[in-house]
């Protein structure tokens, strides 16, 4: 059993102009309105693998009532605890005469204490075989509440998966997660290097586990793909060439593709391939859509 773990979810609110300008009128599309957040996020790309998950998040006010209806309706398990704090919302607008992609993304407002202590409590009564704690933490929460999470995973026997950034994740150091997803900027922060190098990150990667932060590390690069390092070796993949359309939510579903084949005992090669290929596939579909499975099996089998 999957358990994914939202700290910041939102709504997702998604449309269409031809021009952006200022000061003007702008006659938008039809809204689209989306469950959001990282781990909200990765419930929704494994329920289009056909793996069975249970989002678990804190959701309050309006927003956190069509947060739980959005779930209901897309068929997809979850644990909402309810809190007085008014649940988020972002806005992604696509320039259709340019197809770009402007993306408002706001923060959560502080959350009470004991909101906070519940939701950690919850990994016990789930008790799954995975924990994804993925995305931003709200104003006012300690950064090391994903090394608390950590903890409470450790204490049942999960598998860990984190995927933030910032101080968050530097607190996880020596909490032996399972695999944490950081991108290049966020491996430098890590580190404490400027830049780095391509070729420098699986020696770089390699660091962060002999530190305790994960028995794997992958690397996302965006259009030049991703490594995957462990303790036995490494692999790299290029990231297909595509239309890309949006970028909402191609991290999360890498990180759902990868999950996918760490299930299905897959290689870390296939498990780092089927990785890109989720993510890209998302990269394909406006707005806050995710991917489409066949175009992910299709680029999965071009990779392979």
């Amino acid at each position: 059993m999957v358990l994914t773990i939202t700290l910041n979810p939102c709504i997702d609110k998604s449309s269409r102009v031809e021009n952006l300008q200022p000061e003007a009128k702008l006659r938008c599309s039809e809204i689209v309105y989306e469950p959001g957040g990282g781990g909200i996020n990765v419930s929704k790309a494994l329920m289009k693998l056909d793996i069975s998950s249970t989002a678990l998040f804190p959701s309050g006010g309006h927003n956190g009532n069509m947060l739980n209806e959005l779930l209901r309706k897309a068929g997809i398990k979850y644990h909402a605890v309810k809190t007085e704090v008014e649940t988020r919302e972002n806005w992604v607008m696509q320039e259709t005469s340019t197809n770009r992609q402007y993306r408002f993304t706001f923060p959560g407002m502080p959350l009470e204490d004991q909101i906070i202590e519940t939701l950690i409590d919850q990994l016990h009564a789930f008790a799954p075989e995975f924990v994804v704690a993925s995305g931003s933490i709200p104003q006012g929460v300690s950064d090391n509440i994903y090394a608390s999470i950590a903890d409470a995973a450790n204490a049942i026997g999960a598998k860990y998966i984190v995927d933030t950034s910032g101080p968050a994740l530097h607190a996880i150091k020596g909490k032996g997660a399972f695999l944490i997803k950081p991108n290049l900027g966020e491996l430098c922060a890590i580190i404490g290097i400027d830049r780095i190098e391509e070729d420098e990150v699986p020696a770089a990667a390699a660091k962060l586990i002999s530190e305790g932060y994960a028995e794997m590390v992958a690397v996302s690069m965006g259009p030049k793909g991703a490594w995957l390092v462990d303790s036995t070796g490494k692999d790299y993949v290029l990231a297909p060439t595509v239309e890309k359309k949006s970028t909402v939510g191609a991290g999360d579903s890498m990180l759902a593709g990868m999950l996918y084949m760490q299930l299905k005992g897959a290689s870390r090669s296939d498990t780092l391939k089927f990785g890109i290929a989720c993510g890209t596939a998302a990269t394909m579909n406006e707005g806050t859509h995710l991917f489409d499975r066949e175009q992910a099996f299709k680029l999965f089998a071009e990779l392979r």
